[in-house]
């Protein structure tokens, strides 16, 4: 039954694979940068960062030569980013101690920081055409209604089964297809909500099918309510009106440590007192009085934060300022950028019409 499963996968992938443009190469180097990217990110949103970024770093060795900001600017927007400076650490250490080379050898995979079993797992199969399994979100999925495992995902159990089904699965020929057709079977048609039954190529095979379990299974993870904290973040600005100068500050440790916010401070209910308290740690007085824009909601894993956005100027810094013609130029997290659109200091991109694609 493993055989027929693994041919319907691998002629399922065949046919109806969608064409994405880290499918169309086997740089090892490339098709890390991919997975790194598509950790918690739909893979719609991941396209063209992923081609802005090889584009910009077409190479291991130019991504370890470049500077942190460089390469916070070119993941700016994309969410999560300690995944930019482990991917950005584990070049470094290719170019140092593998000859500028993404090492074939599973265990100095796995010794890259930042690169655990699923991304070495995928470097492995499909760059290198070795059995090795993944599993995420998308594989567990469609591993846990294969073969209609009960246990809770998240849980050790869970995980070492997952696990054991997938390097099971993944012997053979043409493992890194394989293991693309389990995640591309878990994105577009063993989806969490309404799955395509009817569609998949290895219903024949399908316990969770076989028992009408299908849309229980996988048996979710208990998850904590996230922390909710009430945010006050500042526009302060100074300068011309057609090329106006922010203030941003680089602190490490924070919210979004290594990237440049805007002075930011958990609300007291004292909105004028606040935004002065806020620009007083970074040095900056003002006796402006500010203006306030209304806010939004922010929801990360584990934090809801309610953002109120407020703006002064003109202000008095020598330091920390970034003029708008150049905010391209640095690392901004999705928060910081709302804040700055809804003070009116940047435009908001676009809206894009058509469904999402799925991950």
């Amino acid at each position: 039954m493993r055989a027929r499963v693994r041919d319907a996968l691998v002629h399922y992938f065949d046919r109806h694979a969608r064409d994405l443009p880290f499918r169309r190469t086997k740089d090892p180097y490339a098709i890390w940068v991919s997975e790194v990217m598509a950790q918690q990110t739909r893979i719609e949103t991941v396209v063209p960062y992923f081609e802005r970024f090889v584009a910009r770093f077409p190479t291991v060795e130019a991504l370890a030569s470049a500077s942190e900001d460089e390469v916070l600017a070119a993941f700016s927007g994309l969410g999560y980013y300690r995944r930019a400076r482990l991917l950005h650490a584990g070049a470094k250490e290719v170019v140092a101690r593998h000859g500028g080379e993404v090492p074939r050898d599973p265990a100095a995979r796995r010794a890259l920081p930042g690169v655990g079993r699923y991304t070495a797992g995928a470097i492995g199969s499909i760059a290198f055409d070795l059995p090795e399994p993944i599993v995420d979100g998308n594989v567990a999925r469609v591993l846990a209604r294969l073969h209609r495992i009960e246990l809770p995902l998240g849980t050790a159990a869970m995980e070492a089964r997952l696990w054991a089904e997938a390097e099971a699965l993944v012997e053979g020929e043409r493992p890194g297809d394989l293991n693309q057709a389990l995640m591309e079977l878990g994105a577009t048609i063993c989806t969490p909500r309404g799955p395509r039954c009817d569609l998949c190529p290895i219903a024949f095979a399908c316990e969770a099918r076989a028992h009408g379990d299908v849309e229980r299974l996988p048996v979710p993870k208990k998850r904590k309510a996230p922390t909710e904290k009430r945010l006050l973040v500042v526009v302060a600005t100074q300068g011309p009106d057609d090329d106006p100068s922010v203030l941003l500050t680089k602190r490490e440790g924070s919210l979004f440590g290594g990237l440049h916010a805007l002075p930011t401070i958990e609300r007291t209910g004292d909105d004028v007192r606040d935004v002065r308290a806020a620009l007083r740690e970074l040095g900056v007085v003002t006796r402006r009085r500010p203006t306030f824009h209304g806010g939004f909601v922010h929801v990360l894993s584990h934090l809801a934060l309610e953002v109120e956005v407020a703006s002064v100027a003109p202000i008095s810094a020598a330091e920390g300022l970034v003029r708008r013609s150049a905010i391209a130029e640095v690392g901004l997290s999705t928060l910081t950028r709302r804040a700055l659109e809804t003070a009116g200091f940047l435009s908001p991109p676009p809206r894009r019409s058509g469904r999402r694609a799925p991950r």
